[in-house]
């Protein structure tokens, strides 16, 4: 879920030196203005992050290298400071019926706590943002990117009725825990989030602080999201690192993760161009609401889903080592431009380089030969299924 101009640096070249300027969930944007400090700034400075502007804070990109995080984060428990994102909280009477005119996901029948993917849509179909939005009784805990936060709730409080009422929980921190060892990390601190199964959430207490706690997040892997009261963060924070399978991870491993997860970033893999339908998040369009229609895009969408879209999202696997970025474009085999790479970079976990971005339908099924241009240069790839690494989420019942 982001927003910005190029993607982070996913290489151990990149890894090394340059800034970071990616946005692995939550939005990074080219400003002047002055940063913002997230909660918990002055514990990753003294944890060594090295911070960097991002989506209007400064923020930690690696502490000890993005290609020692990843590969912790893929075999123990990474905690990611989130804080940029957008809380908000909507609620008031018919809540989830005017949501509906502006999200495709069925809102009216959502299960309490249960977490659900869903997109803010343009009345062009195209999309504002990503977010996940989670039934709280009559209301709705939504989290939304970083950097399109404030126009998230421009937008909604323009759209909505007078009777529903957006807040935004400026002064709740959020922090995730993910990693194949992140429920036996999280069980010591907060026991009973074991029992949570993959997009389910739940309230709980620690230390006299009220959490919300989600078994979700953006890695691929199994973990958490953790809502919590910001004058509390540094302590739950410095209660997860305490545990040895714990430490954090900045923004550079968490987009290196997300890429192969081959999890969209808002403003590189999806923005106001795109729609659901190209981008393969039509999951999140339930039956009823393709049957039924009545939300922003609609007559865009559903068309899109009958006769198909004019370009989808793919992945690709590219020959040698280099990575292609952001911006290089897609071509057929007689050099016509067919698409372009929305994120790209090396791949800690494969050890090659890998990219996601769009291409013309009649070029996107798996196995296609394209070529890739970057600044002159060429490169052999090959559309591949996404994610390039297994999700590893931990559903209930599963062995």
């Amino acid at each position: 879920m982001s927003k910005e101009v190029h993607s982070g640096p996913t290489d151990e070249t990149q890894a090394r030196g340059t800034p970071y300027s990616g946005d692995p969930q939550g939005g990074a944007e080219v400003t002047q203005d002055p940063l913002d400090k997230l909660p918990l700034d002055a514990w990753h400075r003294a944890r060594g992050g090295r911070m960097v502007p991002f989506a209007g804070y400064e923020m930690p990109v690696q502490y000890e290298g993005i290609i020692a995080e990843h590969n912790w984060t893929r075999e123990n428990a990474g905690l990611f400071d989130v804080s940029h994102m957008g809380q908000l909280l909507v609620h008031g009477k018919g809540a989830d019926t005017a949501l509906e005119k502006l999200l495709p996901g069925d809102l009216q029948s959502a299960p309490d706590m249960k977490p659900k993917y869903s997109l803010l849509l343009e009345d062009n179909g195209g999309i504002v943002d990503d977010l996940m939005a989670t039934r709280r009784g009559e209301d709705f805990y939504v989290v939304v990117n970083g950097a399109t936060k404030h126009g998230d709730m421009d937008y909604l409080r323009r759209r909505l009725p007078a009777t529903v009422v957006v807040d935004y929980m400026k002064e709740q921190a959020l922090l995730a825990l993910q990693g194949p060892r992140a429920a036996e990390v999280l069980e010591t601190i907060v026991p009973g989030v074991a029992d949570l199964g993959f997009m389910q959430g739940a309230p709980f207490n620690w230390q006299g602080h009220n959490l919300w706690i989600s078994r979700s997040g953006y890695t691929g892997e199994d973990g958490f999201e953790i809502s919590v009261p910001a004058v509390a963060a540094a302590d739950i924070a410095d209660a997860i690192v305490a545990h040895d399978a714990a430490k954090p991870i900045g923004l550079g491993a968490r987009d290196s993760l997300r890429l192969e997860a081959g999890l969209p970033l808002y403003g590189h893999d999806i923005d106001h161009e795109t729609t659901p339908v190209m981008a393969g998040l039509t999951f999140a369009i339930n039956k009823r609401r393709r049957a039924e229609g009545g939300f922003a895009g609609a007559m865009r969408i559903l068309a899109e889903l009958e006769n198909g879209p004019p370009q989808k999202r793919v992945g690709f696997v590219i020959d040698g080592r280099q990575p292609v970025r952001e911006g290089a474009l897609v071509l057929d085999g007689e050099g016509n431009e067919i698409g372009r790479i929305t994120s790209g970079g090396f791949s800690p976990s494969l050890g090659r380089p890998i990219a996601m971005g769009y291409a013309a339908t009649p070029f996107a099924e798996v196995g296609t030969a394209l070529k890739l241009e970057q600044r002159g240069k060429l490169f052999e790839a090959t559309v591949a299924t996404m994610p390039f690494v297994p999700h590893r989420y931990h559903r209930k019942g599963a062995a």
